[in-house]
């Protein structure tokens, strides 16, 4: 976990940085990512003032991980935050065995989509 908020300190939101880590079987750092826009993109100063507005164009740390690393490979991902629904699915869909995360994320369905597709998931503190 303390991989995955040294990761979200590279994110470039100043508002809600996210890392994550992927671990294989033998608990080997795979990937480490971190939330963002795509490379190269400068976002102008005023694009971070609107949450709502911008975080259609924000690239999530789960789906920066996902393009580290090839399916079935991944153990355990730690996140900082609970993974959104879509992130949920993209990690189900990459073969990943368990997830944990730190802090909550309440309107995410997150813990049914991994529930449904037997990931293991918990909050830890």
């Amino acid at each position: 976990m303390e991989l995955a908020f040294a990761a979200a300190k590279r994110s470039e939101d100043p508002y809600t940085q996210v890392g994550a880590v992927a671990l294989d079987k033998e608990n080997r750092v795979v990937a480490c990512a971190y939330n963002g826009l795509g490379p190269g993109i400068k976002a102008p100063s005023n694009f971070w003032e609107d949450r709502d507005e911008r975080r259609h164009y924000m690239i999530h740390a789960e789906q920066n991980l996902c393009a580290l690393f090839k399916r079935g490979r991944v153990e355990l991902v730690a996140c900082t935050v609970q993974p959104c629904s879509c992130c949920a699915t993209l990690l189900c869909s990459h073969g990943v065995k368990r997830v944990i995360y730190f802090h909550d994320y309440p309107s995410t369905k997150a813990n049914a989509i991994f529930d449904f597709h037997g990931v293991k998931h918990d909050q830890v503190t």
